[in-house]
């Protein structure tokens, strides 16, 4: 079920006027219960997955309490490999047997692996890592939860299911254990995000999807097709990813759940550190909290720091998918954080290095978005044979600078004013004017119906 579809419209008109009426223990139970609706909509066998990973955790948080630090440290690694299992088998058993299969063919060893015919379960990197990460606060020290539909709750509240935040069990479970009436602040802000985040959705990021397929789908393309293909995937998956966590923030708050910022205008990131700080944030945290400090962060001299942050990065890109191009897209994040910690320049004029970080984003999401390493060559080298506009060129650039005109602009705004919402403090009837204008446009100029969010995939 999609955000921005007619199904999920139908679905929130029925299940939040319900959820106001009834009292705040049914609130509980029905939220969940509209949570396992939400997501069964693709395949209700995906919910098995679901139970056995919130049951898993519940059963070995429970058992932390009073236990000796040997058996934690086994409840912790039941729980953590559970999880990873299911992720390893799922998103990347295909993956790593065609691996090992040409490993073996460079050792003289002739295998045919069989093909899997394995079906991703939407949202399962998401979930699996907040589910695991529940049983890791409890090991460090968090109260655990005697229900196990608490910890349901907790893993699946449909808003930020499928595509995050990665929230932390100690900040979204007690907001969604009260089940607190939201405010007018919170209804008001929450629509306001939704209509933002729509519109960034389905108005700029859908209309750049063609500029994106055109420079990435097809044969041989023209070196402007290439870089503006890039400079739109940029933009494409940056409104596409924020605006599923503006909605999903916006949808939180009108159940009056305050959930984590994903994103801080990461275009006007100054560095790969403060790129990190601003891009996905949640998962930033998650991979610093359970995999850096684990490691041992920079406790253990540069080298350690150094081999820490590479670690870190690769596993990173390797999160988002079963592919050596996302590899190696971590792998440069990691290279480029690594320079940055070993090299910091004075007196780089903010601009300066405000544009840098960006053109080297761009460059690093023709790795993400490549079909495998050798496009990312051949995609590179087209760029530097000639920059020959067509028709269909000059028009995509119009579209690009118009659509990103409209949504820099606002973060620009943001960035002066240090604020995620700007409409809190306009009158009223502009207010609502605008939220009815991003509406309007996402109704008039929205992309392609129904197009799914591109993190859904990861």
């Amino acid at each position: 079920m999609l955000f921005n579809s007619l199904v999920f419209a139908v679905f929130l008109a029925v299940v939040w006027p319900v959820w106001r009426v009834l009292s705040r223990p049914l609130r509980r139970w029905f939220l969940l219960l509209a949570s396992f609706v939400f997501y069964g909509w693709w395949d209700w066998r995906f919910l098995l997955l679901l139970l056995a990973s919130g049951g898993v955790d519940w059963l070995c948080a429970r058992a932390i309490p009073g236990s000796s630090p040997r058996r934690v440290r086994g409840l912790v690694t039941t729980s953590v490999v559970v999880n990873l299992s299911i992720l390893g088998v799922f998103k990347y058993a295909n993956f790593g047997l065609s691996e090992a299969a040409r490993l073996l063919s460079l050792l003289g060893v002739d295998v045919m692996p069989p093909a899997l015919s394995i079906v991703l379960p939407v949202g399962l990197s998401f979930y699996t890592f907040q589910s695991m990460a529940y049983t890791i606060d409890v090991a460090r020290g968090a109260e655990p939860t005697r229900r196990l539909r608490d910890v349901l709750l907790y893993i699946a509240f449909f808003p930020q299911l499928v595509a995050g935040p990665i929230e932390r069990s100690g900040r979204l479970m007690p907001q969604l254990l009260r089940q607190d009436d939201p405010n007018a602040a919170d209804l008001r802000v929450g629509l306001e995000l939704f209509a933002w985040g729509l519109f960034k959705k389905a108005v700029v990021a859908d209309n750049l999807a063609p500029l994106v397929e055109r420079a990435f789908d097809q044969a041989d393309p023209g070196g402007l097709t290439v870089l503006l293909g890039a400079y739109a995937f940029a933009w494409q998956i940056y409104c596409d990813f924020s605006g599923y966590s503006d909605m999903a923030r916006g949808l939180a708050r009108l159940f009056g759940v305050d959930v984590m910022v994903n994103f801080k205008r990461p275009f006007f990131a100054t560095g790969p550190r403060d790129l990190w700080r601003r891009w996905h944030i949640s998962l930033s945290q998650w991979l610093r909290d359970y995999l850096y400090i684990p490691l041992g962060g920079s406790k253990g001299g540069r080298r350690a720091t150094l081999r820490n942050l590479m670690i870190t990065m690769v596993l990173g890109g390797l999160w988002h998918g079963a592919s050596w191009t996302f590899i190696v897209w971590g792998a440069v994040h990691g290279l480029a954080l690594v320079l940055a910690h070993l090299w910091r320049p004075s007196r780089v004029p903010r601009l300066v290095a405000i544009l840098l970080t960006f053109h080297f984003t761009v460059l690093t999401f023709v790795i993400f978005r490549a079909h495998d390493l050798s496009q990312i060559w051949s995609l590179y080298l087209a760029v530097q044979q000639g920059l020959a506009p067509t028709a269909l060129d000059l028009a995509g650039l119009r579209l690009l600078v118009l659509l990103v005109g409209c949504v820099l602009g606002w973060d620009l705004l943001c960035e002066r004013r240090g604020k995620e919402v700007l409409l809190q403090d306009l009158p009223v009837f502009l207010r609502w004017g605008l939220v009815a204008g991003l509406l309007l446009a996402v109704a008039v100029l929205g992309g392609s119906y129904g197009r799914p969010f591109l993190y859904f995939q990861f």
